[in-house]
């Protein structure tokens, strides 16, 4: 990270800061949009989207890597995936390469919600790239 001696931004890093700011809240918020049209949580697509791309298998997460990629802690993880699975979203299953692990896939279902959320926000991910890449330093 650049760590800068002046005291006060200028005017262009104010307007790129604004810009993030209101390009990322409008993902959100098409995010939120998108999920209860699911049936889901913003946070619950989440979490199937981080299951749907596990680090070490695809399709598959350990409950650490989804703490980690989430940003979120142990019980609040847990609470997700027990609300996940009791809405037909995900299921638990012993963890095949870590004895007495436990990872979580995702049911057909989820796999079906997954899908039409993404989809469907597209050309707002596209939007959301383009203009991070317009605003990155070089």
């Amino acid at each position: 990270m650049k760590t800068s001696k002046r005291v006060t931004p200028t005017d262009q890093e104010y307007d790129a800061a604004a810009t993030l700011r209101e390009a990322l809240r409008r993902f959100a918020r098409r995010t939120e949009l998108l999920t209860r049209d699911q049936g889901l949580t913003a946070r619950t697509y989440q979490l199937l989207l981080m299951i749907k791309t596990g680090r070490n298998e695809p399709g598959r997460a350990s409950l650490g890597e989804l703490e980690d990629r989430l940003q979120l802690g142990k019980s609040t993880i847990t609470e997700l995936v027990l609300r996940g699975e009791d809405a037909g979203l995900v299921r638990r299953e012993l963890d095949r390469t870590r004895r007495r692990g436990i990872s979580v896939a995702l049911t057909p279902d989820g796999e079906r919600r997954l899908a039409a959320v993404l989809l469907a926000l597209g050309d707002e991910r596209e939007r959301l790239l383009e203009l991070l890449a317009g605003l990155a330093p070089g």
